[in-house]
């Protein structure tokens, strides 16, 4: 196998629903494959003990950690994502930062004609740009 650097996102019981949400949010989007915790495994049942799953055509993994920690995600880390069009755009910023954080709003910052950046509610950041 060949070297590969993929994102790498873990939820506390919520990857499900995340992945249902980006799939059916982001365009050019699909579960390339997907392994929950069974009966009697350390997970809980049904959770996700791994996905890959293809964000526009980006190969991002998904994991439901059983185990609870003192840590989230952070800005700091974010997923880029560059929209066809205004209107994408600004149906993923809405969709995206519903029940989440507005951390920079749709506008002109100089170095893109529309761009902003959202906490979504599962805590997982976003840029957004519109080249």
């Amino acid at each position: 196998m060949a070297t590969s650097v993929r994102p790498f996102l873990m939820f506390e019981g919520r990857a499900n629903e995340a992945i249902a949400f980006y799939v059916g949010l982001i365009p050019n989007s699909d579960i390339v494959d997907i392994t929950r915790y069974g009966a009697g495994e350390p997970g809980p049942e049904g959770t996700v003990k791994f996905a890959v799953v293809r964000l526009a055509g980006q190969q991002v993994l998904f994991s439901d950690s059983f185990v609870s920690h003192g840590f989230t995600f952070t800005p700091s880390l974010s997923l880029f994502v560059d929209c066809e069009s205004e209107a994408d755009l600004e149906r993923i910023f809405t969709a995206l930062s519903e029940g989440g954080g507005v951390l920079m709003p749709l506008g002109n910052y100089g170095f893109s004609r529309r761009f902003g950046w959202v906490n979504d509610r599962f805590g997982v950041s976003w840029q957004l740009n519109l080249p």
